[in-house]
């Protein structure tokens, strides 16, 4: 093992050294995308072991909405990669008392595929435990079966006016661990190529938003108030969607959504999507 190792919080000055492990490893668990992670850096929690001045693990974090914060990305490099899981268990103790700091309760990780994800019989072994599964969907083509109700007003987000009408539809509609904060939002804003809301007689009752990494394009969330619900809302906003992937020209569009969720289930199938086979997970941690 490397000698004078230590472990110390990184920021957006780390950027470069988190990279280099990404695009030299496939030791890599990561649930943000690169144009994401100077804002993971500056906003969130996040550890890394070096020996040195080399990075070789790190660990970020997610603070959605506390007390709840999620497992952002991991990652080892190829020299201590048969040696993961001490790397892990070094980081992971830091980090849960760094999130506590913070007033989290509950870590969370998710996974796409419970038969093959490499990292989930390991953090099972250190305190996570079974916590929701979910279905992902995907869709091969542009086609739509209605654009929905066309008297609400869809538009880009504008997010100094539009917060406070966001969290209240967050509240309303998700359970703690799916929920976004201001921060959280306003990453989302800068890094994503399409975020709109819905206005019905001027007010924000629901919102969209989507990314795409390589030619894949990725449906992150729709979300509509409750008090407005069977108004045709989710279908304008997932018709706008459909749209927005079209001109894009990706391959195919795909979402993921927990296995109860049987309102959105119905919307997605409706319009065409298909559940694949793989089942995915959530675990949790107390801490």
């Amino acid at each position: 093992m490397v000698s004078r190792e230590q472990i110390r919080l990184l920021t957006a000055d780390d950027v470069r050294l988190v990279e280099r492990l990404l695009h030299t490893s496939e030791y890599i668990y990561q649930r943000f995308t690169l144009e994401e992670l100077p804002g993971q850096l500056n906003h969130y929690p996040a550890v890394g072991i070096f020996s040195g001045n080399s990075l070789y693990g790190f660990l970020i974090s997610q603070v959605l909405s506390s007390p709840c914060a999620w497992l952002g990305g991991f990652g080892v490099s190829w020299t201590e990669s048969t040696k993961y899981a001490r790397v892990l268990n070094r980081l992971l103790e830091e980090l849960s008392a760094r999130l506590v700091m913070h007033g989290v309760r509950y870590l969370h990780y998710s996974g796409n595929d419970a038969a093959r994800d490499w990292l989930r019989n390991t953090l099972l072994t250190r305190g996570f435990m079974p916590y929701r599964q979910l279905y992902s969907y995907d869709k091969y083509d542009f086609a739509v079966p209605t654009s929905g109700n066309q008297q609400i007003t869809v538009r880009p987000v504008r997010l100094l006016s539009d917060i406070a009408a966001l969290l209240r539809i967050e509240d309303a509609c998700f359970e703690d661990l799916w929920r976004y904060d201001s921060t959280a939002f306003s990453d989302i804003v800068a890094t994503h190529p399409y975020f709109v809301v819905a206005e019905l007689h001027g007010q924000v009752v629901g919102y969209q938003f989507n990314t795409i990494d390589a030619d894949a394009g990725y449906l992150v969330r729709i979300a509509v108030h409750p008090s407005v619900n069977r108004q045709g809302i989710g279908a304008r906003l997932m018709a706008e969607a459909v749209r927005f992937f079209a001109n894009a020209r990706v391959s195919h569009i795909m979402l993921n959504t927990q296995d109860n969720n049987t309102h959105a289930h119905r919307l997605y199938e409706w319009f065409g999507f298909v559940r694949v086979e793989q089942m995915g997970f959530v675990l949790r941690k107390n801490l």
